[in-house]
């Protein structure tokens, strides 16, 4: 096996191609790819390797991360459940930064050891601003050995990197996380629209908002779009519903109670329904219009 100090990196979507070019224009040596091959163009500019497929990176990199869309992205990337995964990830240390249900990652763990190779869970809070800005915060659950080595590689990503112990607890404490962004976020755009609709002056909301205890980098962002109806992506409406899935997979599975949370599903679900998929979540604020319309027409 050909392995070398090269770190290869596969899927270069909205986060991934920011966390790739941090990691580059930090000195790591990459070997990326992606579906989409042009996504490669501005890291292959700034040095790093665009093998033509994914056998290539693994056959180069004694690490790999997978920032992919889902479960069966990452199966097919992997070659799990073909002769290919055992070649693909014997001797590797499989890095996986995207969000998937918990129990996938655990039988994945448990699939990747068996294999001969080690796995570790590094998802991130934030979107894409944070991500170019090197200004995610990360989880990392594995073994101890592993969370020390993938700490040093991602600190030029993440403002902060918390050590959640073994698999699947990094994926738990990320949708934890979401079940506050989310319904944070969720609330942020009902209040721009009540205040609209009360014809209040959404600026000076906006400021009153900003000033308060309930202040954060991400309220300040999302009001502000929110109030502009400024809804160019940063975290996309159909990531956020794949998020609030398994968010609720999760609870109902330890018998866990998810109210606010449902509503959230069922209001993301319209949204994408609305065609908004990939807009940013703020525009969530269409949905509940459309539903303030439907209750006036049930009225009338």
């Amino acid at each position: 096996m050909n392995k070398s100090t090269s770190i290869g990196f596969i899927g270069l979507g909205t986060m991934g191609l920011p966390i790739a070019l941090n990691l580059v224009r930090a000195g790591t040596k990459l070997i990326v790819w992606n579906r989409s091959a042009e996504r490669c163009g501005p890291l292959v500019e700034l040095g790093a390797i665009a093998p033509p497929s994914p056998a290539d990176v693994f056959e180069r990199s004694e690490t790999v991360i997978l920032m992919l869309a889902d479960e069966a992205a990452t199966d097919a990337v992997l070659g799990r459940g073909l002769p290919d995964f055992t070649q693909r990830v014997a001797g590797r240390r499989i890095v996986t930064m995207g969000t998937m249900s918990p129990g996938y990652s655990l039988a994945l763990a448990d699939d990747v050891q068996m294999a001969g190779g080690r796995y570790i869970e590094a998802p991130v809070s934030g979107s894409r601003i944070p991500a170019e800005t090197g200004q995610l915060i990360g989880m990392l659950a594995g073994e101890s050995e592993d969370r020390i080595e993938v700490r040093s590689l991602l600190a030029p990503v993440c403002r902060q990197i918390f050590d959640c112990g073994s698999a699947p607890n990094a994926l738990r404490m990320k949708l934890a996380v979401n079940v506050f962004l989310i319904t944070m976020v969720t609330g942020l755009a009902e209040a721009t629209y009540f205040a609209r609709r009360h014809n209040l002056d959404l600026g000076c909301f906006e400021a009153i908002l900003g000033a308060g205890p309930m202040a954060s980098d991400v309220s300040r962002i999302k009001i502000a779009k929110a109030a502009r109806r400024d809804f160019e992506r940063q975290a996309g409406i159909s990531d956020v519903l794949k998020n609030s899935r398994l968010i609720i997979k999760s609870a109902r599975e330890t018998s866990i109670a998810s109210p606010q949370m449902d509503v959230c599903l069922m209001l993301y679900t319209q949204a994408e329904a609305l065609g908004l998929g990939d807009k940013d979540m703020i525009s969530v604020i269409t949905a509940i219009e459309n539903l303030t319309e439907a209750e006036s027409r049930y009225d009338d």
